[in-house]
């Protein structure tokens, strides 16, 4: 893996927020997005693209260090996207390739729709598009429960419950270690302020399918090859045959390109 990528960082004002962004390599523009996570998970991929890509990547409004004028403001797919879309033009590299994860996937598609000058490409990697499922009312239901859980101060008894939604099982004990022990209090605050004030705006956002069926934005949808039968493998099926395609299997699960970033870089190099 590449270990000598210097690493650019700046800071880009926005409406209610000042985002932390990264940048790396030289050549066509790529952004790696998430939300919740932030820039420093990326790092790995990152590095092993800049050989070849500018790669820019970032901590969503309210993560890490890009902190928000109102901590109590949602973080919406729109919002998210407008963020991006002032990225993209700050580096003035567009239009980019966005490979979002998860909610960053959420964002990636967000973008395509409101920003399409922006994207000509983008791989949205297991979007948790709940809004596309037949039983969307259940599932929601269960996100209220989930975020009540943890507002009540019980960390594993809510991480237990999203985990078991989400169909991710862990070996028994797994989860106490994981969510049980000590954290800091940056640690601390992203994950509240997901559980309070991203998880159901992401969750309930419905993408316009019509538009994105006639954008110029490529689009291409990413499932890990572990993920069969997961509740984000069954949304990002739902969303390809929306769209009226197939989705890419990629190495891994739903953080596949964390676990093997040389294994999704290579699948990412062939669908590109």
């Amino acid at each position: 893996m590449t270990t000598n990528v210097s690493v650019t960082t700046g800071t880009l004002d926005v409406p209610g927020a000042r985002l932390h962004y990264e940048v790396r390599g030289t050549g066509p523009l790529i952004a790696l997005v998430g939300a919740p996570m932030d820039a420093a998970a990326f790092a790995p991929l990152a590095d092993l693209l800049a050989t070849d890509h500018t790669v820019l990547t970032t901590d969503p409004r309210g993560i890490n260090r890009s902190p928000l004028d109102d901590p109590d403001q949602d973080s919406t797919p729109e919002l998210r996207a407008a963020d991006l879309a002032r990225l993209i033009g700050r580096l003035d590299l567009g239009p980019a390739t966005v490979v979002g994860s998860s909610g960053g996937a959420v964002t990636a598609l967000a973008l395509a729709g409101a920003h399409p000058d922006r994207v000509h490409t983008v791989v949205a990697h297991e979007p948790p598009l709940v809004e596309l499922l037949d039983d969307r009312e259940h599932l929601h239901a269960g996100t209220d429960d989930i975020i009540a859980t943890r507002l009540r101060g019980d960390v594993t008894g809510a991480w237990t419950k999203f985990l078991a939604q989400a169909g991710i099982v862990l070996p028994d004990g797994v989860a106490e270690t994981m969510f049980g022990g000590e954290r800091t209090p940056r640690e601390e605050a992203d994950e509240l302020r997901w559980f309070a004030h991203e998880l159901r705006p992401t969750t309930h956002w419905r993408p316009d399918l019509a538009a994105l069926r006639t954008v110029a934005t490529r689009i291409i949808v990413g499932i890990g090859e572990a993920s069969t039968g997961q509740l984000c493998d069954r949304t990002s099926r739902a969303l390809a045959g929306a769209l009226g395609g197939a989705p890419v299997l990629f190495p891994g699960d739903h953080t596949g390109f964390v676990d093997d970033p040389a294994g999704f870089t290579a699948r990412l190099r062939e669908v590109l």
